[in-house]
């Protein structure tokens, strides 16, 4: 079977339940604290986006001090939604979530790891007092993000899915993409970071426990991931921002010193008028300024900068994703898809804006 074609179930036939117990093993047990992790692959080295600083003294720190991840993927407007956070381990960002949904909102965290879910449940009632709430807005379901349905997840439940730095750990990567897209709500977004690799990685090094676990076996190459994203339903995505890695680990380096690896954070949206490259339509976005935290501008991926007030010429798919989103409330877009200029040149194009390499520590 082909890499490509493997990837419709799992990681070209290789042995799913041992790379799932690996996992459980290497976050259950082998990982107490993020400083014993042998890389900064798993971890977030930029300052937190001024949206989530003052929640962050908030959370128990126990919960910060056993947390992994390689981005801050919490976009803004989530007041009043379902949020939904895939490997939510101790539950930090689904705990930020959760704070920045209201108590009007709901905030879900699935993940599969004993030691690391019952950290998460063990602080629901403390966060709640913390965050003023009459009643908890948080839910915890223990279980694996390729099969929601089995959590009683519905189709079309969702408005936001998040994921920090899990997706890679997965063995069945487009069993959980589809299963994103089916329990998010039409319009909704998926909102993720994850590590990825400028090629396929061998299959000794996917398995290699150590390297699973430290989030480079399972990196996805860039190519792959496009065309399974293309394959589940999203024609067009964005990336917002791009951070190349550096393993600073002398032993590793030596296994996969060959390949690239990069933080990427994905921006997604379920919207069915989506179309397989940028096309012209003569159509024009405002921002209003009105989005919390995002006054003067407003960054739609790495590309997009929407200037309050000033308006922008942009693509079919562009102009979908500023107004039939939850977003729609702070633009306005002047023009219809009646009339076709062409393909629209310079726009979806990854990695506009790519960020210094990186191997600062764990936020």
């Amino acid at each position: 079977m082909c890499a490509e074609k493997g990837l419709l179930v799992k990681e070209g036939g290789r042995n799913t339940d041992k790379i799932i117990e690996d996992v459980k093993e290497y976050y259950g047990k082998r990982l107490q604290t993020k400083d014993d992790l042998k890389t900064s692959a798993c971890c977030c080295s930029d300052s937190p986006p001024a949206l989530i600083k003052p929640i962050l003294p908030l959370i128990a720190d126990e919960i910060k001090d056993r947390f992994y991840g390689c981005g801050s993927p919490l976009p803004p407007l989530l007041e009043g939604m379902t949020v939904l956070d895939l490997g939510c381990g101790t539950g930090r960002d689904i705990y930020i979530a959760s704070k920045l949904v209201g108590e009007s909102g709901c905030a879900i965290g699935v993940d599969m790891t004993d030691e690391q879910i019952r950290t998460a449940i063990k602080y629901q009632e403390e966060q709640r007092k913390r965050f003023g709430y009459k009643k908890s807005n948080v839910k915890f379901m223990q279980g694996y993000i390729e099969d929601l349905r089995s959590l009683g997840i519905k189709d079309n439940s969702v408005d936001v899915v998040i994921s920090n730095c899990v997706i890679n750990l997965s063995p069945a990567k487009e069993q959980v993409f589809r299963e994103i897209y089916r329990v998010l709500r039409p319009g909704g977004e998926l909102y993720f970071s994850d590590v990825f690799a400028d090629r396929r990685i061998p299959e000794e090094l996917a398995t290699d426990p150590v390297l699973r676990g430290e989030c480079l076996g399972g990196a996805m190459y860039v190519e792959d991931f496009r065309r399974l994203m293309a394959r589940v339903g999203w024609k067009d995505f964005r990336y917002t921002s791009i951070r190349e890695l550096e393993l600073a680990n002398e032993e590793i380096e030596k296994k996969v010193g060959f390949a690239n690896f990069s933080s990427r954070t994905v921006r997604a949206f379920k919207l069915d008028c989506l179309e397989d490259i940028c096309e012209d339509y003569g159509q024009v976005a405002w921002y209003d300024g009105s989005i919390p935290g995002n006054p003067h501008y407003f960054d739609l991926d790495d590309h997009h900068r929407f200037f309050t007030g000033k308006p922008m010429l942009v693509c079919g798919n562009t102009a979908a994703m500023v107004s039939e989103t939850r977003y729609g409330k702070a633009f306005k877009i002047d023009g219809d898809r009646s009339v076709h200029y062409g393909k629209f040149d310079g726009c979806g194009d990854e990695g506009k804006k790519k960020d210094s390499k990186s191997t600062s520590c764990c936020c």
